[in-house]
């Protein structure tokens, strides 16, 4: 009985070991499971295919990359952000892709900001000009512009509940006559009323981001500026100097960039092209090779996160039409926009800056301090959904920014991106090598950007210089001071054009009458006459201390424009009298060349200023690999 008993109880023991190790078999093969489904959706997916995060609200941010040996110094995160995602737009909006069909997009939106917005030191200005010509007026819309709410989830955070307000007056081109060439538009945003607009100025601050190699030119130069030669130092020194990221498994967008950056170093000579000048380029065998794999290679990704107005809403009119037109493009672009943002070579961050200042700049607060906030809360949001940002820290997104508050706002949080800025000044910390300038266009009439495009032949140009615009920073009262009131016959330096009994010259036909036009900085180094003068095939003649020009990474500024220093405005006629009528109408005809990297169509044209915008930080995210 007893031998019974035992060999019934070894049995059960037995049975229950064997379930037991039956049971631990399948849970190791699921844990097994689960852990390759796990990795190879880190790997391949970026952790997509489970997200916790909805579209209403998202976790906190995370901190660590997991993909870099060396990680770059990413934004400082926050543990709650007090940002929504965005919903799908109602246009058709998906990944941030709008279909060719987005080009007859309603352009009814508030265009103020023809006047410079002042950036000067803790005053308020008050822009009164009067238009000059007959064919333009200033009409009061008087709309009220409301902001979309912003859920905060933060007591802390220093973004304000949107908020009314009111809409300034707008410019309304009246129709043309007949010959449109010289209609009466006035191109210059300083010249343009804003029917008594108070601009309020962010104090100044002081920057502490130069790079060592910057500060040492800078000190070594007893002015202080560094001229056109020493940017191009510097340049070659980021070059150089980068160290790029070492992967622990190159992705096959690594690898092209590889490839790209070894097929622009090593181009094919080409001295002269029958769509490039060869002189207009510091080197056109790289520029043609890079341009052509550009159009054949590149890929972006576009953010859909974001609610306008700040984010999706393209601003085309103004002087700060530039980003509006560039998001606006790419958007609609089927050639370089990918939805998988496992094939993107950049991440596009969709913003307006100059919305940005619109909707949630305080008046009277003189900081953009909750300007700063709003968009370090974004990349928390995006970098908590993605994995992306924080792959790279950061340096392969980009945005384009014209407002001239867009280097403070981003120089902290977005350190590492590539940033396309109007204002593009070294002493405000410019990074060469990984920072775009970004032409600074006014699009008056955004269905016909190309309307008076040209100017008169050498022969009709009789004025020897021209100005006019706003009395804006130190540099415009100096420069009338001395030039200005008829003092010479040949300098044409204004305030405000005169009235004559007659026939008034417009604006326009000064320039297009002018063999040079006059460029200086107003509170900022950028303004919108140095591709004014561009347009109206002028010779530009910049006077603007540590401006960095447009497209400076592949176009030679030197072979068709002249740079004055600040302190030689005395000398201003001396310097331009003393160029040859040959070495002017060598400049005069490169004008000419170079114009088409400066215009903007309805619908992309290759080599124009979408594609060379794009190609600026398409440039350096290839040299940085």
């Amino acid at each position: 009985m007893f031998r019974v008993q035992s060999f019934i109880t070894s049995s059960k023991l037995r049975f229950f070991f064997i379930e037991k190790m039956k049971l631990l078999r399948v849970a190791g093969v699921v844990f097994i499971l689960i852990l390759t489904f796990q990795f190879v959706n880190i790997r391949y997916y970026g952790g997509e295919i489970f997200s916790l995060s909805s579209q209403d609200e998202f976790p906190v941010s995370l901190h660590e990359s997991t993909e870099l040996i060396r990680p770059l110094p990413g934004p400082e995160r926050v543990n709650v952000s007090s940002l929504r995602s965005a919903e799908e737009e109602k246009t058709g909006l998906e990944g941030g892709y709008v279909t060719g069909s987005d080009t007859n997009v309603s352009v009814q939106s508030h265009h103020d900001s023809l006047v410079e917005d002042a950036k000067d030191k803790e005053v308020l200005i008050e822009t009164r000009s009067s238009l000059n010509g007959s064919d333009a007026e200033i009409v009061n819309e008087n709309n009220n512009r409301i902001v979309e709410n912003l859920d905060s989830k933060s007591d802390d955070s220093l973004v304000e509940a949107a908020k009314d307000k009111d809409a300034l007056d707008s410019l309304v081109e009246t129709r043309s006559s007949s010959n449109e060439s010289y209609v009466d538009i006035v191109e210059d945003a300083d010249i343009v009323n804003e029917n008594n607009r108070n601009v309020e100025i962010l104090e100044s601050r002081s920057v502490d981001s130069l790079s060592p190699e910057v500060k040492r030119v800078m000190n070594v130069s007893k002015s202080g500026v560094v001229s056109v030669a020493e940017m191009m130092n510097l340049l070659h020194q980021s070059r150089s100097t980068h160290v790029s990221l070492k992967m622990k498994r190159p992705s096959a967008v690594d690898q092209e960039l590889l490839y790209a950056r070894n097929q622009i170093e090593n181009s094919p000579m080409v001295e002269n092209d029958h769509l490039l000048h060869g002189p207009l380029y510091w080197n056109l065998s790289r520029f043609k090779r890079s341009y052509e794999l550009m159009e054949t290679k590149l890929k972006v990704y576009i953010y859909r996160e974001g609610k306008r107005p700040v984010f999706h809403k393209p601003v085309l009119k103004g002087i700060y039409a530039s980003e509006g037109w560039f998001m606006r493009q790419l958007k609609a672009s089927k050639t370089f926009v990918t939805k998988n943002p496992r094939q993107a070579h950049l991440f596009y961050l969709p913003f307006s800056s100059k919305m940005l200042e619109e909707s949630l700049y305080v008046p009277g607060s003189h900081s953009d301090k909750n300007l700063v906030e709003f968009l370090k809360n974004y990349l928390d949001m995006i970098s908590s959904k993605y994995h992306f940002w924080n792959k790279t820290g950061g340096s392969d997104h980009f945005l384009v920014a014209c407002h001239d508050w867009a280097p403070s706002e981003t120089r902290q949080y977005m350190a590492n991106s590539i940033r396309a800025l109007c204002n593009s000044d070294v002493s405000e910390g410019f990074v060469f090598g990984k920072d775009v300038a970004l032409p600074e266009t006014t699009i008056l009439v955004p269905r016909r950007p190309l309307r008076a495009l040209g100017g008169k032949p050498i022969s009709q140009r009789h004025i020897l210089a021209f100005f006019a615009g706003g009395m804006h920073g130190y540099l415009r009262p100096l420069l009338l001071q001395t030039w200005g009131g008829n003092r010479d016959p040949d300098m044409k330096i204004f305030s405000e054009i005169p009235k004559s009994k007659g026939k008034n010259k417009s604006y326009m036909e000064y320039m297009k009458s002018s063999k040079y036009c006059i460029c200086p900085k107003g509170h900022e180094v950028n303004s919108p006459r140095v591709v004014e003068a561009l347009f109206y095939e002028c010779v530009p003649v910049i006077i603007s201390d540590n401006f960095v020009p447009p497209f400076f990474e592949v176009i030679n500024w030197e072979s068709f424009a002249v740079f004055v220093l600040e302190k030689d405005i005395p000398d201003l006629k001396k310097i331009l009298v003393s160029i040859t009528e040959t070495r002017y109408r060598e400049m005069q005809m490169r004008v000419k060349m170079v114009q088409k990297h400066f215009l903007w169509h309805s619908k992309p044209e290759r080599f124009d200023i979408f594609h060379m915008i794009l190609h600026s930080i398409w440039y350096n995210r290839v040299f940085q690999t």
